[in-house]
């Protein structure tokens, strides 16, 4: 029996063209999972899921720099801001897992997951930690009207008068939400939530004796407390800061109450160890630089280090507790 010819040339070129794509696919996974090679010429995008001007941006672009000469590359800074971080932190988790693709985020990505029920991801399933830049404390303030100056005088006045004092935040679902009745639960008082759109608005509200009390971090709050326009009790972190070493903690008063706010670099889930080991090991050098430490200080935090495999641990465990405080506080988006 005779060949078809048409067929036998079918089959070649389609034989040939898989073999193309196969051989043309294997020096892309050779350099992504080779830490010896890696980066190479290839820049690195580190991706800020808010616009610019925030502490993730301000962070991003500091550490970015240092990553940048340290691992003889350029990392570029990419703002894509909406919908809380869910916009940019997708566009990462769904980003090819080698290394040259990478999100800057803050522990509001794990309050957000507490609290968003169809985030376009799974925090945990899409994506793994690489390691942290910063963390640090936020301060409780009251309004200078109040006259309290110690902790104490707050949770006693509290106390005393259930739901009389309110708080103001940044909107439902924020941190300083989840800071503040993490504070309530623990201290069994009772304040009144006003939501504002944003920090700024937050924290005029304060200033103008529209609200009582603040929580929230050192930039935000430290200039008012600084022209007596309002007054700074203690920070939220368990041990005293560097940030305001001036300040008691909170924990003081309040056995078990910790609140610290932290910054960090996330990487597509299937990222290979070997190239998360080699980003990590950049972010613990580069944290460690002293000019960089400065900057933290100057913004309201400190250069911090974890493990990969710590930090994953930390964000699942983030994502827990703020579930619970979510529940017991009947914390929630507005839809």
């Amino acid at each position: 029996m005779r060949k078809n010819p048409l067929n036998h040339t079918l089959v070649l070129r389609t034989a040939g063209t898989a073999l193309l794509a196969a051989v043309m696919a294997l020096p892309a996974v050779a350099v992504a999972a080779d830490p010896a090679t890696f980066p190479g010429d290839r820049p690195i995008t580190l991706v800020v899921p808010y616009p610019p001007g925030g502490s993730n941006d301000t962070f991003a672009r500091a550490v970015g720099m240092k990553l940048g000469t340290l691992l003889k590359t350029t990392v570029v800074i990419e703002n894509k801001g909406g919908a809380g971080g869910s916009i940019g932190t997708m566009q990462v988790a769904r980003a090819k897992p080698d290394g040259y693709t990478l999100a800057a985020v803050s522990s509001s990505f794990t309050t957000n997951a507490a609290i968003q029920p169809s985030l376009p991801f799974d925090p945990i399933g899409d994506l793994r930690g690489v390691g942290l830049m910063a963390e640090g404390p936020f301060i409780l303030a009251v309004r200078k009207t109040l006259g309290f100056t110690k902790v104490s005088d707050l949770l006693d006045y509290a106390k005393a008068n259930p739901g009389k004092l309110n708080y103001s935040s940044s909107g439902p679902g924020s941190s300083n939400q989840f800071a503040t009745e993490m504070m309530n639960s623990l201290a069994k008082i009772q304040m009144t939530h006003v939501p504002f759109k944003g920090m700024g608005p937050a924290t005029n509200a304060l200033i103008g004796d529209q609200v009582d009390v603040l929580i929230a971090s050192g930039p935000s709050l430290l200039p008012a407390v600084g022209t007596g326009k309002a007054t700074a009790l203690g920070v939220t972190s368990s041990q005293k800061s560097p940030v305001a070493p001036e300040l008691p903690t909170i924990a003081a008063d309040v056995p078990n109450y910790n609140f610290k706010i932290w910054w960090g670099v996330l990487a597509p889930k299937g990222t290979p160890d070997a190239i998360v080991a080699k980003l990590n090991d950049a972010l613990k050098q580069v944290t460690s630089d002293e000019e960089l430490k400065k900057f933290f200080i100057k913004e309201g935090a400190e250069a911090a280090y974890m493990t990969p495999t710590d930090f994953d641990k930390e964000i699942g465990d983030n994502i827990a507790l703020w579930k619970k405080v979510a529940r017991d506080s009947d914390i929630h988006v507005q839809k």
